[in-house]
């Protein structure tokens, strides 16, 4: 579901119009762009939710707050990627998947 600016910050009683546009504008949000305005999906709903708890329940600076969404999406991409790797080996035969433990549990053993 998108989102006017208006409706986003009908749900952020404590969110400036002001605040969110230059969240906009540093890049930590990025809203898809309409002929009326910004449009927010619910992963841009949650990224307000998560740079407003930094920012006024954490107290994290301007200059972090960059950084911790950088290593967040730097996370988020890993997690999918490894689901995507999960999901293909779930995919290959029994053989294969028995080869790629023991090559798993060998690598493993070598680290310690």
């Amino acid at each position: 579901m998108k989102l006017t600016e208006r409706q986003v910050l009908e749900q952020f009683d404590t969110v400036t119009r002001k605040e969110l546009r230059r969240w906009v504008h540093s890049g930590w949000i990025v809203p898809a762009q309409s002929e009326s305005g910004p449009s927010f999906d619910d992963v841009d709903v949650a990224r307000i939710r998560l740079v407003y708890e930094l920012r006024r329940d954490m107290n994290v600076n301007d200059d972090a707050v960059p950084i911790i969404l950088a290593l967040l999406d730097q996370l988020y991409g890993l997690r999918r990627e490894l689901r995507t790797i999960a999901t293909a080996l779930l995919e290959q035969p029994d053989e294969v998947r028995q080869q790629l433990k023991q090559a798993l549990l060998s690598h493993i053993g070598q680290q310690h």
